[in-house]
């Protein structure tokens, strides 16, 4: 028995088939980790996520590493598609920003329809963060190429529209700006503070199913530097959505 797995479970009041759910797993294989075998390496860094403890806590054997805190473990840790990261990696990454949040996508749907999401973008706003969301424009013919490429028309329009309406009251909140910009895109960028999680685009394949890197500027420095000029080329070049 993994005794600190069980306890975080039930500290957190979650159950093995809670855990299943949403990391799109099988309940068996989560009561297999309770019981001694040990997850891939996204499994451990999204368990510990949702339970607030350390990657060493419930693995002693990664006591070298721990996912919650430690920038160089997550710069190690790619996931092969935007849908394997469970909703509350995405919260706490958010969650985290102390000085900026930042998007750069087309459409970011998945966000923009999750209102714990948005109200983080707002309590993040209100408690002095910067929030700087560059979208789409849905007439831009960047737009509906991408969604040629990904084989759905007119839907990219639609997911940019969709998000902009429910981004709508964000706007009316200081600190938080939404622009639309006509740009090629190569990659989606998402920032808090000086950690960056990369979404690259991939032809014919939506950007769901495309791979996501996590890292920070004290682990990838170059790397970081390219990612936020880019970004900040493209936010300048960017519109006020009205």
């Amino acid at each position: 028995m993994n005794e600190a797995l069980r306890q975080a479970l039930a500290n957190t009041h979650l159950t093995d088939a809670e855990v299943a759910t949403r990391l799109g797993v099988n309940p068996k294989t989560v009561r297999r980790w309770l019981f001694g075998q040990r997850p891939y390496p996204r499994h451990q860094l999204a368990v510990a996520e949702l339970t607030g403890a350390s990657r060493a806590e419930l693995w002693p054997e990664n006591k070298k590493t721990d996912l919650k805190h430690s920038d160089s473990t997550e710069s190690e840790h790619i996931y092969p598609h935007r849908w394997t990261i469970p909703h509350q990696v995405w919260l706490n990454f958010f969650k985290s920003a102390k000085d900026q949040i930042g998007i750069l996508a087309y459409s970011s749907f998945f966000l923009f329809d999750d209102p714990e999401i948005l109200q983080t973008f707002i309590r993040k706003a209100q408690s002095g963060v910067t929030v700087k969301i560059a979208l789409g424009s849905p007439g831009s013919f960047h737009v509906k190429n991408r969604g040629d490429e990904e084989k759905i028309g007119n839907s990219m329009q639609a997911k940019i529209k969709n998000a902009l309406i429910l981004s709508q009251h964000l706007q009316k909140v200081e600190g938080i700006e939404i622009r639309t910009h006509d740009t090629i895109l190569y990659n989606s960028i998402y920032q808090s503070d000086q950690r960056l999680m990369i979404n690259p685009h991939i032809y014919g394949a939506p950007a769901s199913n495309a791979p996501v890197i996590p890292f920070s500027k004290s682990t990838e420095r170059e790397m970081y530097s390219t990612y936020t000029k880019s970004f900040n080329l493209v936010w300048e070049n960017s519109k006020k959505f009205r």
